[in-house]
């Protein structure tokens, strides 16, 4: 019971784990949703002014472009600006004032035209007007033209334009680039990467927007943006616990919390950190830090349509993330799980201890009970089960009682008394068992002689049966070695001799004539050279036969042997050549396989002698050929094919796999294939793999089989212990 309740405490414990959990992350992703979205929307606002700003500046530039001049623009152009001798145009020194009015500088080696003069004069009429008013927005305001001058009102730094090089080249930079054809085919504002603009030390970003008539581009207009105070808001005003990113959809880094404006004078982008070694960018951290840097920069950029707030799981924590419009840089908040885990971890620690209080007072209250009420009674039991145990029924127990223990004391009690009777009554039907006993005793001991005699009579006709089939395959090709013999002794073309002596005996009294010049006598002597060799021949391959004949006599008898040597030790073992054992095999079933039309392939690996019951093997070995070959009827005569391979399998076994592609066997019959009696041919009688079995058993290995299906041929494996006969030695 106590487990019980533990068990329900740490499930309650479990449920209220997790509902705080889900309840925490809930309100944690309602919470990044409306930070991400408020300050999303509060710090792009400058970015949005910024814009409004350009198309103010672009439409009122186009306008002063169209409108004709009031006054002479040469006239004018030269009352502003000085032609100094570093082959530059600037402002006249003597009347400038850079926190009023524009500075402008036409590098060295720009022809001024007409046109150029007045797109000079317009932008400087544009800048003069609107850069006081929207100096409290932005930092300052700048058109450049294609040509390389450069029209500026920036009251920080007044005298930018008459202090610069000469051979400042202001479309070289990135402000000017983002707004070439090439680079902004929409024509559109665009804005550039968050950098440290050596001459002010500050950190600021551009934003430019080019300006076409009649597909050729007149000016681009820029203004910058500082961007110290809204770096430091984002990295101050964070949630408790979390910390902001600012990166481009390009993976360039804008803010980061170990990344200071004086870092922006480099490149640090995010998906150049691994190409860069650590000492280069110390604010990334360890190669660790740096991949979870690409983790995040991977699931922003992945990050399903409409999905402010997801969860980085490899790195535990959630990321909500927003978008600055105007740049398009990606604002994201990197929120630890473990914010979320611990309140809910900290409430289960709080339910898991008044639990487990609980469960305590709860034990305490039961085993005082359960040790008055319970274990004293069941003592009494105890000691009243022994004293019947030991014979003794005269037992006491308290039945006064009215709950279930008095019920047992009583049921108890009542027992006792029972098996008092039952003993005395299997007392006496001891007595007549025994009687009975002793007479059945006598018959089981005749029907044991009996089973005994069956038995043996059983095992004779086993034996019988194997050698009955074991010496019948043998007997097969007897027959047709004998017949071969006898086949062959007919052929001999003895009658040839007969007629030769004939031929001869006619013309005795004058041979050397008639072999000599005698149209037959010539032919004589040479018939009688091809008769003879004929004859060797006929008499090389009966006695071949005839040695066969005697070789399968030879296994006959040893089969017998075999058999008989079952009631006695066993067989001596011998090294054998298990190669040449096949090849007698083989040999015995040549005959057979003749017949059968059977194309016999050999892939037989050169081995040393093995000491092994040799006859047993052959016996073993020429069943298996046996069977192949009547598997093998179903198949056309060209492509009856058996596969004989010898091969090592381990350092102490060697397989001889016997492999055919006739007609296979089905599944089911692979477990009883090895029965007594079993068989799946007509004429069989399921003694050949039966024998063979129980023999590579006892040759210390095992015979096994194994088929595809009906129709995809077998495979019979004979595995036996494999020792070289010098290491058996």
């Amino acid at each position: 019971m106590g487990a019980r309740i533990g068990v329900i405490v740490a499930l309650t414990t479990l449920f209220s784990y997790l509902h705080i959990l889900n309840t925490q992350r809930g309100e944690a992703r309602v919470r990044l949703e409306r930070y991400i979205s408020e300050h999303s929307q509060r710090e792009q606002a400058i970015f949005l002014l910024a814009e409004d700003n350009q198309a103010i500046l672009k439409s009122a530039l186009v306008e002063r472009l169209s409108a004709r001049p009031s006054e002479d623009v040469d006239a004018r152009f030269d009352r502003l600006f000085v032609s100094l001798p570093d082959g530059t145009v600037r402002n006249r020194a003597e009347r400038f004032d850079g926190t009023r009015e524009p500075g402008v500088l036409v590098p060295q080696g720009v022809q001024l035209n007409a046109d150029l003069r007045r797109r000079i004069l317009a932008a400087y009429d544009v800048v003069a007007q609107f850069g006081p008013a929207f100096h409290t927005r932005v930092t300052n305001t700048y058109i450049t033209l294609p040509e390389g001058p450069l029209i500026i009102y920036w009251p920080e730094q007044p005298t930018i334009s008459l202090t610069s090089k000469p051979d400042f080249w202001s479309p070289q930079y990135e402000f000017f680039k983002v707004s070439r054809p090439e680079n902004n085919p929409e024509r559109k504002t665009a804005w550039t990467g968050a950098y440290f603009d050596p001459i002010s030390q500050e950190a600021m970003v551009s934003v430019s927007t080019p300006l076409d008539q009649e597909q050729r581009h007149l000016a681009t207009i820029s203004q910058d943006v500082l961007l110290a105070e809204m770096l430091d808001r984002i990295q101050k005003d964070t949630m408790p616990g979390a910390y902001n990113l600012v990166f481009r959809d390009d993976g360039l880094l804008i803010a980061h919390p170990k990344l200071t404006a004086n870092d922006l004078k480099g490149d640090h982008n995010i998906l150049d950190l691994a190409k860069r070694p650590e000492e280069e960018t110390p604010w990334a951290g360890s190669e660790k830090q740096r991949a979870h840097l690409r983790d995040i920069f991977e699931q922003v950029r992945n990050r399903p349509p409409g999905e402010s707030v997801v969860e980085l799981p490899e790195h535990k924590e959630f990321l909500a993330m927003g978008q600055f419009r105007g740049p398009n840089w990606n604002f994201v908040t990197i929120f630890p799980e473990r914010l979320v885990t611990k309140p809910a971890a900290q409430a289960a620690r709080y339910v898991l201890l008044l639990g487990s209080l609980s469960l305590l007072l709860e034990l305490v209250m039961m085993h005082w009970v359960l040790k008055q009420q319970i274990a004293l009674p069941l003592q009494s039991f105890t000691h009243a089960t022994d004293r019947v145990a030991s014979g003794d029924f005269n037992v006491e127990l308290d039945t006064t009682r009215q709950d279930e223990l008095g019920q047992l004391a009583r049921a108890f009690r009542l027992m006792a008394d029972k098996v008092q009777r039952r003993e005395e009554e299997l007392r006496q039907t001891n007595e007549s068992l025994e009687q009975r006993v002793e007479e059945r005793t006598h018959e089981l001991r005749d029907i044991h002689h009996q089973l005994v005699q069956t038995a043996r009579r059983a095992g004779m006709a086993e034996i019988a049966t194997n050698v009955l089939h074991n010496v019948g395959n043998v007997l097969t090709s007897v027959y047709t070695s004998a017949q071969l013999a006898k086949e062959r002794m007919g052929d001999m073309r003895l009658d040839h001799v007969g007629r030769v002596a004939s031929l001869l005996q006619e013309n005795q009294g004058d041979l050397t004539t008639f072999l000599t010049q005698d149209e037959r006598g010539r032919h004589v002597l040479p018939f009688l050279g091809k008769l003879g060799q004929n004859l060797v021949d006929d008499r090389e391959e009966i006695v071949s036969l005839l040695d066969d004949v005697g070789r399968y006599t030879e296994h006959i008898g040893d089969i017998v042997k075999v058999q008989q040597n079952f009631a006695r030790t066993p067989r001596v073992h011998e090294p054998v050549q298990l190669a040449e054992l096949v090849e007698d095999a083989l040999r015995i079933n040549s005959a057979g396989l003749a017949r059968h039309q059977v194309t016999v392939e050999r892939n037989l690996e050169p081995l040393p002698p093995v000491p092994t019951d040799k006859h047993k093997t052959l016996m073993i070995l020429v069943n298996l050929v046996s069977n192949a070959q009547y598997a093998l009827d179903g198949v056309a005569p060209d492509k009856r094919r058996l596969t004989v391979r010898l091969k090592r399998a381990g350092a102490d076994r060697v397989h001889i796999e016997v492999h055919d592609n006739g007609k296979g066997i089905e599944p089911e019959m692979l477990t009883r294939i090895f029965q007594y009696g079993f068989t799946t041919r007509e004429d069989g009688h399921g003694f050949g793999l039966h024998s063979s079995a129980l023999a590579a058993q006892e040759l210390g290995g095992a015979l096994t089989a194994h088929s595809d299906g009906p129709g995809r041929g077998a495979t019979f494996t004979l595995a036996m212990p494999y020792f070289a006969a010098q290491e058996a030695a």
